[in-house]
């Protein structure tokens, strides 16, 4: 019998491990299979590398299942850490960053993460990185708006005869 083989394999895996972790039920499966090879004799390392996942992993199921049976297979949840800003002061957070960073003490014109955070630092005494600042903006359904640049010693005339969204 001819063996058979797949074109573009690599990205087959790819796209067929993505469709494994897209579904909790998919990745039940994929977890039980694993058991599965382990009970019949195979090593975690083995059945990592078969499934494409981490020897850690497939000790974690194996234990999971021999712990709570097939309960322990299940997806948990994941309580991951907590948030460093309550519900009220993401609220505050949000109605400050409605107006200019001046209605706040701030300096600037606009809002943007190291400002954020220096004024979440003052606020609250909670220190937050510029970049998770940057995803509290998203979070809270702002988007990210970068002023217009403008040249010095530029004629406001021939500035405003040039604008790509002038109205006429």
């Amino acid at each position: 019998m001819k063996a058979l083989s797949i074109a573009d394999s690599a990205t087959i895996i790819l796209g067929l491990h993505g469709e494994i972790r897209r579904s909790e039920e998919s990745r039940y499966d994929h977890r039980l299979h694993g058991v599965l090879l382990v009970a019949q004799g195979m090593s975690c390392p083995a059945v990592a590398r078969l499934l494409g996942d981490a020897p850690r992993s497939v000790e974690y199921w194996v234990r999971g299942f021999e712990e709570e049976g097939l309960a322990g297979l299940r997806e948990g949840d994941r309580s991951g850490r907590p948030r460093r800003l309550t519900e009220k002061q993401l609220r505050e957070v949000k109605a400050a960053v409605r107006g200019m960073p001046r209605a706040v003490g701030m300096g600037g014109n606009l809002w943007n993460g190291k400002t954020l955070a220096a004024w979440i630092e003052r606020q609250y005494g909670i220190s937050l990185g510029i970049r998770q600042c940057q995803r509290l903006f998203r979070q809270l359904g702002f988007g990210l708006r970068k002023p217009r640049p403008q040249i010095a010693q530029a004629y406001p005339e021939r500035q405003q005869a040039h604008k790509k969204n002038l109205r006429r």
